[in-house]
């Protein structure tokens, strides 16, 4: 469905209706990062930011707007926040925006489909720790808190913003204009963030178990290429993406995207066909003939 929309809207928009941007961001150093014994006591989406956080999120405002409008960016920029529901995120995006105008923010939306991993209800500190070490040996991805989530199930969920999403930008209900540069601002969790990339450009779990988390108000910028394809690279260099946990032949995907066209996609892409399927083989196809074939 997600696919269905991305080729759709290149295929009769111009590329100036997609945003330049979209920037994702983790929220700022919470009271439970702080101290883990907060989670006992306080609901998870009530966890508030600490004084760190809240310097960290000023920050991040400012980075984000010499980021929106730096060189090469329309002189007519713009911003649209999705955030979700939880108080460290909302607040993170409080003092974000006072580094914004309000003439450059199109608009806000809360998003709960992008809401932190559910670990349970109030956590109990020395089961959590258990817990998380049994994490560890199952897989990250795959394993399901007692009474709360895997990461697979917020992949179902984010997959289900996705497509929303690329309605909404289909449909141009962020308001963009053509002769704006619009920046598209996720405020977030780290692990629905991670997951959001691995949706986005196709990761495999063997490929998403080796991302490292992003830090406190950490930024992942895709930005759009030449023809149409979003790319980490552009924006930030091999260091910070193998520091992150991208491997080097995923490094060269996200420089490939950089020039890619939808024409040659799939092409690119089959090389992944390698992991399950010996391409040797295909000779074997070549050598047989149509009597074999009529003979069976």
């Amino acid at each position: 469905m997600q696919e269905n929309h991305h080729n759709r809207h290149n295929n009769h928009h111009d590329h100036r209706l997609l945003p330049k941007r979209i920037i994702l961001l983790r929220h700022g150093e919470s009271q439970g990062n702080l101290d883990t014994s907060a989670y006992s006591t306080i609901p998870d989406h009530k966890i508030p930011l600490t004084e760190q956080g809240l310097a960290q999120a000023r920050l991040a405002g400012s980075r984000l707007r010499d980021l929106a409008s730096a060189n090469g960016s329309s002189r007519d920029w713009r911003v649209y926040f999705y955030v979700s529901p939880y108080e460290r995120t909302r607040s993170t995006l409080r003092e974000i925006g006072k580094s914004f105008s309000r003439k450059r923010v199109i608009g806000v939306r809360e998003e709960c489909r992008i809401r932190e991993q559910d670990f349970g209800n109030f956590q109990v500190e020395e089961r959590m720790k258990v817990i998380k070490e049994t994490r560890e040996k199952f897989g990250r991805f795959f394993y399901r808190f007692p009474e709360g989530e895997s990461a697979a199930d917020v992949f179902d969920r984010v997959s289900s913003f996705l497509e929303s999403l690329w309605r909404d930008i289909d449909l141009n209900r962020l308001h963009n204009e053509p002769s704006q540069d619009l920046n598209l601002i996720i405020i977030s969790h780290g692990l629905a963030l991670r997951v959001f990339l691995m949706k986005w450009f196709k990761w495999t779990v063997e490929q998403f178990e080796l991302l490292n988390n992003l830090g406190n108000c950490g930024i992942r910028v895709m930005e759009l290429g030449q023809s149409g394809e979003y790319s980490l690279a552009i924006h930030h260099t091999d260091e910070e993406m193998l520091e992150w946990g991208l491997t080097p032949e995923m490094i060269e995907d996200q420089k490939w995207r950089i020039n890619a066209s939808k024409t040659n996609c799939n092409d690119h892409c089959s090389c992944y066909l390698s992991s399950f399927f010996d391409p040797s083989l295909d000779s074997d196809d070549d050598n047989v003939t149509n009597t074999d074939i009529d003979s069976k």
